[in-house]
């Protein structure tokens, strides 16, 4: 059975909106966009390379494959990780867009999201990782479909923003696995959920 492990990049406070670029997502007010980059170093670079080397998929709600959509297929294979996420196949969780989808091995999910992933996660294959995807991370930990959290928490507090945890998910128990800092001060731990 694959893996679902979901990555994501979040302020001292919680907050998991628009860490990659000033205009990637200015939804309720947002003024802090690209507020990770900074804090990116070799060693988050060389964790990203480890962990899609385990990958053979991506899922991503639609807001955040629109934003890698716009970006990615206009990157070479000399910037890094472009080559993974133009080929590897992106399944998509949308109630609004409509096959097909422009960017390349990019596949619509039908029907319940959490339905459509349990039969990703039977078939055979590498892990499926989720980026950004706030919304759709909601309906995975609602329906204990996250098998590893990999966590990397910047030492910044932005105050306002999305949030992974948000009010009202149901209440999971973790247990850390792994942990490295950067040189940047990014703490990286990697969980999953603690075994009843």
């Amino acid at each position: 059975m694959r893996k679902l492990i979901i990555n994501e990049q979040l302020s001292l406070d919680g907050v998991m909106q628009g860490p990659g670029q000033p205009d990637e997502d200015r939804s309720g007010g947002f003024e802090h966009g690209g507020w990770a980059m900074p804090y990116f170093d070799e060693i988050m670079g060389k964790a990203a390379g480890e962990g899609m080397g385990t990958a053979d998929g991506l899922l991503l709600g639609r807001k955040t494959y629109e934003i890698f959509a716009a970006y990615w297929p206009e990157q070479g294979d000399d910037v890094p990780f472009a080559g993974f996420l133009n080929s590897v196949p992106k399944y998509v969780a949308s109630r609004t867009l409509r096959e097909p989808l422009e960017w390349n091995n990019s596949h619509l999910l039908k029907g319940d999201v959490a339905d459509a992933v349990r039969k990703l996660k039977e078939e055979d294959g590498g892990d499926l990782i989720v980026l950004g995807s706030g919304d759709l991370a909601q309906t995975l930990m609602a329906n204990g479909l996250i098998d590893v959290y990999d966590l990397w928490v910047d030492p910044i507090v932005l105050g306002t923003g999305k949030r992974l945890f948000r009010e009202g998910i149901p209440k999971v128990e973790l247990e850390l696995v792994g942990s490295t800092t950067s040189s940047t001060g990014v703490a990286m731990h990697t969980y999953r959920p603690a075994k009843a």
